[in-house]
């Protein structure tokens, strides 16, 4: 039944969402603001009520999987459109970024290695050995017998 013949009582029993499925059926996809105004004229609503429950049903919309936001805005039923296209950049080879990723990682990885083994023991490095080399080490024993 076209939502035109509808009387107002009829309209007011169906939620937001039902209005809105008939609404994208007849008219096509449509702005969020677009279709609950033309629910609000259905229903007779006050200017006010659409500005307070304007978030509640751009919610109800996003949420519901019944409705698909379209690249240009607009709001249509998600059945009228299927899911099987994939976008794919033309000229792009997923399996050629993995290897150029895998290559980029060993060379980062082997840099790492070089980098290792340039510090040599030739290199200015003070370990600290020659301040501990008159240390000596003591049991608790020893330890008791000296005091």
């Amino acid at each position: 039944m076209k939502l035109s013949k509808m009387k107002k009582e009829e309209l007011e029993l169906l939620s937001y969402k039902d209005i809105t499925v008939m609404i994208l059926e007849e008219k096509g996809p449509m702005k969020t603001l677009d279709l609950f105004n033309k629910i609000a004229k259905l229903l007779d609503l006050p200017e006010s009520t659409v500005e307070k429950k304007i978030g509640d049903y751009y919610t109800t919309l996003s949420t519901d999987k019944n409705f698909l936001l379209l690249e240009n805005g607009k709001w249509d039923l998600r059945s009228k459109h299927t899911s099987d296209k994939v976008l794919k950049a033309p000229d792009t080879d997923d399996e050629e970024e993995e290897e150029e990723e895998i290559e980029e990682k060993v060379e980062m990885d082997e840099d790492e290695e070089d980098y290792d083994n340039q510090i040599s023991d030739e290199d200015d490095f003070d370990d600290g050995d020659d301040d501990l080399k008159d240390l000596v080490v003591l049991d608790e024993e020893e330890l008791e017998l000296e005091q």
